[in-house]
């Protein structure tokens, strides 16, 4: 039986189980649970590599509710970090798409950097990090050559001005290293804060910065292409852009609305496929609602349709992953028993003489599972994960206890109202219900 890693940190195994109990996605250890998915992850890496070397990509992750998009998301996240690029992302709401006129363009964007994630800073808030890192190398080189440190800085950044919107992005991190210079903490909130597009009115702006322009609605997808760039410049192998919950865009009620946002992802693929930007990429997940809905979704936009080309199976049931589409399947039976045991694991802290149940009581939980709601178990596995974990729990806690005597006392009801499964793919949504497992020892 597939085994996770063998040294598990006691901080990452609390976290998973207490992530895993509570019906979300960890944000640490994915590792240790991941199942499956070998080729589209090897698809993703293909792209961070090409990233790092210059490059573009653009990804389209699909799956029904409950095939592990989020999941997948943050496993290449995590993955990507450990390759030295960085990370933003958000998920998409009714308040934050990619393209809007009241503000919510620029919400999305100013979530996604607040999240800016970096191998040294994986839970984010890594944009001062970044521009600080720019700054002391600068420090560094400008000593070295017996030059100003802005002459430097000019020339380090003159690949950014170079991008619509540009050349305030370098005056801005030049106010960055006066603050540093100066000990000035305010200049260096400020600039901070006008990086993370946090200003609303250009007046504020140029009061606080001597800048005329500010990232808005309109600016956010260039401004993400001169984020990449000061990636680059910072050191790092560039920036990847990872938006959750696209289907928000699917439900957006206004036509008009709707094509705009597809519009700018017509842009962000055209730029991507052609060539036309560097050190950045793409990947967004969505229900195949999002994708296939000719009403609503991306078919719907005749211009997207022809560029998003279905991977389509090969000879030998092979799968094409070099289109923009990844489709995801959801969980088999045995790719569930491969992850029950891997949460074993982690309970075991990695250790297989600390093993809380022998390999008969998962095949044992799995057909309990099945009789009580079908196929469901192990299609939107949530709840099964749930009670699974809290059976651990239980026997964690109480040593004399015996698994046989805790099964048949594991109430589990199918997850209908389930939008995303917890292994593969996400926490709770708006709506979702907490009580959706309950484990019930006998007293």
């Amino acid at each position: 039986m597939t085994k996770a890693p063998k040294t598990i940190k006691p901080k990452e195994r609390d976290t998973i189980i207490q992530a895993l109990s509570a019906g979300v996605v960890p944000r640490v250890g994915l590792p240790y649970i991941q199942v499956g998915r070998a080729a589209e992850i090897g698809a993703l890496l293909r792209d961070v590599d090409r990233i790092a070397d210059g490059g573009a990509a653009v990804r389209f992750v699909i799956g029904e509710y409950g095939a592990g998009k989020t999941f997948f998301a943050n496993l290449i996240r995590l993955i990507a970090l450990e390759r030295k690029c960085v990370t933003v992302h958000a998920d998409l709401a009714p308040d934050r798409r990619i393209h809007a006129s009241g503000g919510q363009a620029r919400a999305l964007y100013s979530e996604a950097v607040r999240n800016m994630a970096t191998r040294t800073k994986p839970e984010g808030g890594a944009l001062a990090g970044v521009v600080e890192r720019l700054v002391t190398d600068a420090v560094k080189e400008a000593g070295e050559r017996q030059v100003s440190v802005e002459n430097v800085i000019d020339q380090k950044l003159a690949p950014i001005q170079e991008f619509v919107g540009g050349y305030d992005f370098a005056t801005v991190l030049k106010a960055y290293w006066r603050g540093s210079e100066n000990s000035d903490e305010g200049l260096k909130v400020s600039a901070l804060r006008w990086l993370r597009g946090e200003f609303s009115t250009k007046t504020e702006a140029r009061q606080a910065l001597g800048v005329r322009t500010i990232i808005d609605d309109d600016s956010v997808y260039d401004s993400l292409k001169s984020l990449a760039c000061l990636t680059k410049v910072a050191g790092y192998a560039g920036l990847l852009v990872m938006f959750d919950e696209m289907v928000n865009i699917y439900k957006l009620q206004s036509s008009q609305s709707r094509n705009q946002n597809f519009e700018q992802i017509l842009r962000i693929v055209n730029d991507s496929l052609q060539g036309n930007t560097a050190n950045i990429g793409f990947v967004m997940c969505g229900t195949p609602e999002f994708l296939m809905d000719t009403r609503r979704g991306l078919y719907s936009y005749e211009a997207l349709q022809s560029r998003l080309a279905e991977n389509r199976f090969a000879a030998g049931g092979f799968v094409d992953l070099s289109g923009p589409i990844i489709k995801l399947q959801s969980l088999t039976p045995e790719d569930l028993l491969v992850l029950l045991s891997n949460i074993r694991m982690v309970f075991a802290a990695g250790e297989p003489s600390r093993f809380l149940v022998p390999d008969e009581a998962l095949t044992a939980f799995m057909g309990h599972c099945n009789r009580r709601i079908g196929e469901a178990y192990f299609r939107t596995p949530r709840t099964t994960v749930k009670a699974f974990v809290q059976m651990l729990a239980v026997l964690d806690q109480n040593p004399g206890a015996k698994w046989q005597e805790l099964l048949g006392d594991v109430q589990i009801a199918a997850d209908d109202h389930a939008q995303e499964d917890i292994v593969h793919g996400d926490g709770p949504q708006p709506g979702d219900g907490d009580d959706l497992t309950s484990l019930r020892i006998g007293t």
